[in-house]
This record gives structure tokens, C-alpha cells and sequence, in this order.
């Protein structure tokens, strides 16, 4: 419920909605990469009713939709916009996605505003979703205002509270965006090392490429951090696993780089070998057509005696 005094009253008569804009974080920047790289999972894993629903197949991202402030001339980019299809209609809607990493008073009224504006814009239906990652309990889920005995809006919004979830109900799902946001959920101190080996097993059994691989364990060790101790029981538990091989792969970041490194060397040194190659057979066309050697080593980029024993193998 909200009371008139929650608005600044300008000469106009009209009710304006004061925003501090804090600054655009880390976490949010976490949020919306994983979310958007793996829209459709997120969906599917917190609200598989609107999962079953929609049409996935006509995902558009419209996360530069801007908000201006009612009160001032600051702007603040939504985080997460999506606009899909319904299976049943074809209609299109829009899903709003704002992650909230600290506990704010007024964080109903802000999306209520979020709501309006963004309405103003697409002109279409909206669902909006707030994610709550703190531990605070504080997670209301509608803005109402009243005056006197009218109740003159009421609006609703879907939420997630992370932090009450039971990490446990999620490991059964081999889903990555429900993986990575085990970090986020709740899990007691002595956990920490079962959830972070739960996360392993299930990002192990995923068919995705190294990217979105490298976007999930970005995510979750950005949020949970074993400390050395931690790491070495976590090994063993590691090693009495059917798939040991597989996360021992994933977890050692040096291995991985070195495979990386391997791999891109390979390139390099394919590409090098290639060039040579052309510089080779483009020299023996010059000196069959009597180039100078000093031309061919400035226009190829060899050396004298390279060129010297292309003649001579002539």
C-alpha cells in the first residue's frame, strides 16, 4: 500500500515518482548475461506454466529500451526485455526481467513506473518478473495505490526470492540457468561445497559450447567462492564421481586454458604454414619470370638466402 506522501506534488498537480538510479553493478551485468543466453531455460525452470505457453522461436531482445525518470532529466537502461509469441494466439507479448541485489523500500513503486513507461512504449502485454538475490526477507510483490477508501490502481508483478529457495529442489534439473543460481539460493555454510560439486555434476551433463560453459562458471563463482580448504575436499568428493574425469577437466582452469592455448596455437601456426606456402610458390613464379631477388625479398617479405635457394632448387 502506498500513501500520497510517497510522491513529490509539483505546481502542475501532477504526481511525480522520485528514483535514485544507482549505478549499473557487476551484478547486474551477471544477471542479464546469463538470462539472456539462456532465456528460455530461465523460464522453464521458475515458471514452467508461461514456459509451456510461449513460443520461443520468436525471441527478440529489446534490453536499449530506456526509462525516463519522472522527477529528472537521468535515464536508466531496463535490464532484461524480451518480446516472444503466445502458442495459442501468436500474439506478441513482452517479458521485463529486473534483478535486485539490495533491499529497496520503494523497489514496488519503481517497477510500477518501469511498467508504465515501458507499456507507453511497446504498446503491447507485459509480464513482469523481479529477481531478488538478497538475504533480507523483504519481497513484496504488488504496488497499490489508494486514496481514502478508493483503491485507485493495484499492480502485480511475478518474483523470485533466491535466497528462500531450497537449492536441493534444483539439482534434479539439468538446467544451467537453475545451476548457475544455486550460487544465489539458500544453502547453509557446511553446504557450500555440495552445492558447488551439485553445480559441477549438472554442468558437466550439459551439451552447450565452451562459451556458454565459461558464462555459467563466471556466474557461479562469482557468487561462490571455495576457499583453498574447501577446494581440496571438494576434489575428493570429485574423484568418487562416475563422470570424475569430465568436471576434473572443467575444474582445473589451467588444463582448460592449455587446450585453449593448444588450440589456438594450432591455428596460428596452420595459418603461418599457409603463408609460407604462398610466399613460396609466388616466389618461384617471380623467378621463373626473371624478378630480381632483391625484388621478390622486399615484395614477400624474405630473406636473401630464402630466395637464393628457390633459385638454386630451380
Amino acid at each position: 500500500m502506498v500513501t500520497i506522501p510517497s510522491y513529490t506534488i509539483l505546481n502542475d498537480g501532477i504526481l511525480y515518482l522520485r528514483e535514485n538510479n544507482p549505478p549499473y553493478t557487476k551484478h547486474d551485468l551477471l544477471f542479464k548475461r546469463l538470462i539472456e543466453t539462456f532465456f528460455a531455460e530461465f523460464i522453464e525452470a521458475f515458471f514452467p506454466n508461461l514456459y509451456k505457453k510461449i513460443n520461443f522461436h520468436s525471441l527478440t531482445f529489446l534490453s536499449e529500451e530506456i526509462i525516463p525518470s519522472l522527477y529528472d532529466e537521468n535515464e536508466r537502461r531496463l535490464d532484461i526485455v524480451a518480446e516472444v509469441s503466445l502458442k495459442s494466439t501468436d500474439a506478441l507479448i513482452v517479458i521485463h526481467i529486473e534483478p535486485q541485489s539490495y533491499v529497496q523500500s520503494n523497489f514496488n513503486e519503481r517497477m510500477f513506473h518501469y511498467f508504465s513507461q515501458l507499456f507507453r512504449k511497446v504498446n503491447k502485454p507485459i509480464i513482469p518478473i523481479a529477481i531478488f538475490s538478497y538475504k533480507e526477507s523483504w519481497d513484496v510483490n504488488d504496488f497499490t495505490m489508494c486514496i481514502e477508501d478508493f483503491e485507485i490502481v493495484r499492480f502485480r508483478y511475478l518474483t523470485l526470492h533466491l535466497r528462500k529457495m531450497n537449492w536441493r529442489e534444483f539439482i534434479s534439473q539439468n538446467n544451467p540457468v537453475s545451476a548457475a543460481l544455486l550460487s544465489k539460493m539458500g544453502y547453509t555454510e557446511k553446504e557450500r561445497i555440495k552445492v558447488k560439486l551439485e553445480f559441477l555434476r549438472i554442468l558437466t551433463s550439459l551439451q552447450i559450447n565452451l562459451e556458454k560453459r565459461d558464462i555459467l562458471m563466471g556466474f557461479f563463482h562469482s557468487y561462490l567462492t571455495l576457499n583453498e580448504e574447501e577446494e581440496e575436499i571438494l576434489m575428493e568428493h570429485v574423484k568418487k564421481q562416475k563422470n570424475a574425469q569430465q568436471i576434473f577437466e572443467v575444474t582445473n582452469p589451467y588444463v582448460e586454458k592449455g587446450k585453449r592455448i593448444g588450440r589456438e596455437e594450432g591455428r596460428k601456426e596452420g595459418r603461418k604454414e599457409a603463408k609460407e606456402r604462398l610466399q613460396i610458390e609466388m616466389a618461384l613464379k617471380m623467378l621463373k619470370k626473371n624478378f630480381e631477388i632483391e625484388d621478390i625479398c622486399d615484395i614477400l617479405d624474405l630473406t636473401h638466402e630464402q630466395v637464393t635457394k628457390l633459385k638454386e632448387s630451380l
